[in-house]
């Protein structure tokens, strides 16, 4: 296994190589043609998606996991316009961010670059293959992609039509590979290649998040897990809050930006958190609130500790009653994930004061947390949300997969 990986590697070296000298027109033609690509071969990609699914019934697996493993007509088309979305983005590769001169007069600058190859080792959602390819391409970068097993069939067929996609328009196939087996030991030999692949981005459950990142040789850009919250302030239209909160937790659950724990400021916890409760009860929603919580809806289960850092991925959500904002703040720092948070209020001073206070990679004032998505952001697509800073923080789309090297111009300057 480790000998098929090894090649791989050097493929999407060699590949990762020409993309880096590619100018913008051929890599927005190559994403063009994927997307007409996907929606020629729309009727083959349901059937290997439908294999998919039936295994996944087969196993057992829960509404929100089998939610995030089918390609419906919605997705399909998300990952078709999120592709042209991306082929229309500015090419970043050869920017120069800032150019600045030297009492010599050299000219100092820095211009983006490639990151080099990619690896992406990701759990279900098979449209990651779509969205990973469309980014690393317009990026310049190679990528091997390593599917998880419950997506096995509808990922061949995407990555075959991507990399024929690829060779039509000009741009060499092996830009984009996918592992063509289950097998876990792949996994663990793809993250020993330190010196083909250049950065690791593992997109999954936190159990996967730890493996890759324990084991890998190469940098690794990840986020263990997404503990949203949601802050109702004492100055909030309620009107706006419901449907915020109820968007946030409900729309899809099983994913990373959807709200974990809710938090009330007391003021209006009395008349908000009973017709909240009535809503979450009619979606299917298990609530777990503090003492104060409980006093309010009575069928409330009681929050543990534990609670509190839970990334449910479920229609199961904490709620607490807080005093303040402050408190709502020391709440999210203690037990947040520097995910997602919002917050509702008609309170102008107090929205920025959040904004500037909670440290997240996405901090929202009046709506949702499934806002935190690349597509969403204006991104075209993402490739992962990073909450580990190092390089990128947030949603990474097309710019986050560059980094930046000096330039500099002179006329014969020496150093003494």
């Amino acid at each position: 296994m480790l000998d098929v990986m090894l090649d791989m590697g050097k493929m999407a070296r060699r590949a990762a190589h020409q993309l880096a000298k590619m100018r913008s027109e051929p890599k927005r033609l190559a994403l063009e043609n994927m997307a007409g690509a996907l929606k020629r071969e729309r009727q083959a990609i349901e059937a290997a998606n439908q294999k998919d699914i039936e295994a996944a019934r087969e196993k057992g697996l829960s509404g929100a996991k089998l939610d995030r493993l089918v390609l419906s007509d919605k997705v399909l088309n998300e990952m078709m316009a999120g592709l042209r979305e991306v082929a229309a983005l500015p090419d970043p590769v050869g920017e120069i961010t800032r150019m600045w001169t030297r009492p010599n007069g050299l000219q100092v600058g820095r211009m983006r670059i490639p990151l080099g190859v990619i690896g992406i080792v990701y759990e279900s959602r098979p449209n990651v293959t779509v969205d990973a390819g469309a980014l690393c391409i317009k990026a310049g970068n190679a990528v091997i992609l390593r599917g998880g097993s419950e997506a096995f069939h509808s990922n061949r067929c995407l990555a075959s039509i991507l990399q024929q996609s690829l060779r039509d328009s000009g741009l060499p196939g092996e830009s984009l590979q996918l592992v063509g087996t289950t097998d876990r030991q792949a996994v663990l030999d793809m993250l020993q290649l330190e010196e083909h692949i250049d950065v690791m981005i593992p997109r999954g459950g936190e159990e996967l998040i730890r493996f890759v990142t324990a084991n890998a040789r190469m940098p690794v850009l990840k986020h263990y897990k997404g503990v949203c919250h949601v802050y109702v302030d004492r100055e909030a239209d309620q009107s706006m809050a419901i449907p915020i909160v109820l968007n946030s937790k409900v729309q899809r659950p099983g994913v990373c930006n959807a709200m974990e724990t809710l938090l009330v400021h007391e003021d209006i916890a009395e008349y908000f958190l009973p017709e909240m409760a009535a809503l979450f009860n009619r979606e299917g929603v298990e609530l777990r609130g503090c003492p104060r919580t409980r006093e309010l809806i009575p069928e409330c289960a009681p929050a543990t500790e534990e609670d509190w850092y839970a990334e449910y991925l479920d229609l199961v959500l904490a709620v607490r009653v807080v005093r303040s904002m402050d408190e709502a703040i020391d709440h999210i720092t203690q037990y947040g994930s520097q995910h997602t948070e919002a917050i509702v209020t008609r309170h102008i001073r107090r929205a920025h004061r959040f904004v500037q206070e909670v440290q997240s990679s996405l901090v929202l004032v009046n709506a949702s947390t499934r806002f935190n998505d690349g597509f969403q952001l204006g991104l075209g697509a993402e490739i992962g949300i990073s909450t580990s800073r190092l390089h990128a923080f947030g949603p990474m789309g097309v710019e986050e997969l560059t980094t930046t090297k000096f330039i500099a111009f002179g006329d014969g300057q020496l150093r003494s």
